[in-house]
């Protein structure tokens, strides 16, 4: 090896050393975002953090000690702030609220359960976003109509000792997370569509809908979109799973529909008296700037089910039937 190509070496060396050290920075540099752990080119932290093979928030908590209350992650394409203090959360979310009101685009499986960003959980920042939220407090979460929903929980609730106590006679064990999700569903769906109905078609509507949360969580292609073309078959699984969903909450939502227009209830399944109901506040709702929702707008993505926690989102289908 002569001087010159040990000189071409030495060269590429150093740029390639630079390359990885411009790429590998996760944080501060033009963007003036806090500092965090150091990642790989092109990809960041993203297979570090999935080599790791543990739960998300036990990465973050361990990133936490040595990097502060907030630190960015790098993660394919997507940067992620993270924000662990109470303090800084509410500076950013209440004080900064406009500021980070709106979401990240979704993929493109996400979008066909949120009917094209058109959820109370997924729609951007505006208009839309501030009716439908206006519509889900007024209409469901305030302290009168919680009130007056009280048998709802009552009655799921002795509902749900009674199938404990069978269980535990029959099998001398009880499945706690299965009967709780139950238990959840079936508040829900009264709330909800005013409607009260078998506990077979309840575990149905409870299945799909876990099966929605885990088809909507992040995947790798929502990282690095490039790779989206590998992941071909999970749209058309996400095409079935939407339809299987729309069969089991559809005739709830052409039956409720009838019973608030004309008094009719042709299962007798509906309960709740008319305007009780969320759903009965959507059909007629006009969004500024968007016009009415359409002949049937329904709600109800329901469990969002985790370890410990069960989650609520409330999604808009804009349908006409």
């Amino acid at each position: 090896m002569d001087l010159i190509d040990l000189l071409i070496l030495c060269i590429c060396l150093i740029f390639a050393r630079i390359w990885w050290r411009y790429w590998s920075v996760t944080g501060s540099g033009p963007k003036n975002l806090p500092p965090g752990p150091p990642g790989w080119p092109l990809v960041g932290n993203l297979f570090q953090t999935i080599l790791q093979r543990r739960p998300f928030i036990y990465i973050v908590r361990d990133l936490r000690l040595k990097y502060g209350k907030i630190f960015t992650m790098q993660m394919g394409q997507r940067t992620l702030v993270i924000v662990t203090s109470s303090e800084l959360i509410h500076e950013a979310l209440v004080q900064g609220g406009p500021t980070f009101a709106s979401r990240p685009a979704d993929s493109p499986i996400r979008l066909i359960f949120s009917v094209g960003k058109s959820a109370i959980n997924s729609a951007e920042y505006g208009p839309l976003w501030r009716s439908l939220r206006k519509n889900f407090v007024t209409q469901f979460v305030n302290p009168v109509r919680i009130k007056q929903c009280s048998w709802v929980r009552q009655y799921a609730s002795e509902n749900h000792m009674k199938r404990i106590k069978r269980e535990s006679l029959e099998n001398g064990f009880v499945e706690v997370m299965s009967n709780c999700r139950l238990t959840i569903c079936s508040i829900l769906i009264c709330l909800c569509f005013g409607a009260r109905i078998s506990e077979e078609r309840i575990k149905n509507i409870e299945g799909i809908l876990k099966e929605v949360m885990l088809m909507t969580t992040p995947k790798l292609p929502d990282f690095l979109p490039i790779l989206a073309p590998l992941f071909r078959n999970k749209m058309k699984e996400a095409k079935e799973l939407r339809k299987k969903q729309m069969e089991c909450l559809v005739p709830l939502i052409r039956n409720r529909r009838a019973f608030v227009e004309k008094g009719e209830d042709p299962d007798s399944e509906m309960v709740s008296p008319v305007g009780a109901a969320y759903i009965d506040s959507l059909f007629d709702m006009k969004p500024v700037n968007r016009g009415p929702l359409g002949k049937v707008a329904a709600n109800l993505l329901l469990l969002c089910i985790g370890n410990e926690i069960y989650v609520m989102d409330v999604l808009v289908f804009v349908l006409k039937y």
